[in-house]
């Protein structure tokens, strides 16, 4: 009996230390400044196997993670609109600075950053089980005249001005 025991404890050794890592991605980035400078912010994401199970145990909740980095990050109110199983909305109160001036109104919109969060995650016990990617594969922050500023995975968001002119 005791063989017995051994052999599949050995038997869940290898079948643990033969599990491919599990991944979170990000897939995209959207942050649409609205005219009062407020933004919605759209983020889609892949969740690998373990993360799967993390949400579904209760362990994880992407939303409430990311909910806390927004507001961490830009120090502002952000308020969860919706969430899918990859996928989640947020809107962001002030997000943009506004200056009105001769020429029109001026957004500036906070440099965003997830490399903060990548530490964080790799400080975590199971964190050699992840493969983390928060640099979102496409970035896209949208004016509200439709000037648009597009990023491809990078893990730093500029800040970014743009005047609207009045017309």
């Amino acid at each position: 009996m005791e063989f017995k025991m051994r052999i599949l404890a050995v038997f869940c050794l290898i079948c643990l230390v033969a599990v491919p890592a599990s991944a979170f991605t990000a897939e995209s980035l959207s942050v649409d400044v609205l005219e009062n400078g407020d933004a919605t912010v759209a983020f889609s994401y892949h969740l690998g196997w373990l993360e799967k199970m993390g949400v579904f145990l209760n362990i994880a909740d992407p939303a409430k993670e990311l909910k806390n980095a927004l507001e961490s990050n830009f120090g502002k109110e952000v308020t969860v609109q919706e969430v899918t199983s990859n996928s989640a909305s947020f809107l962001v109160a002030d997000y943009a600075h506004m200056d009105s001036g001769e020429n029109g109104v001026t957004y500036t919109t906070p440099m965003l950053s997830f490399a903060n969060a990548e530490k964080i995650l790799s400080g975590y016990w199971f964190a050699p089980l992840l493969s983390v990617d928060l640099s979102p594969a496409v970035t896209t922050i949208t004016f509200p005249d439709g000037y648009v500023e597009n990023f491809n995975d990078n893990i730093e968001i500029p800040r970014i001005s743009h005047t609207i002119s009045i017309t």
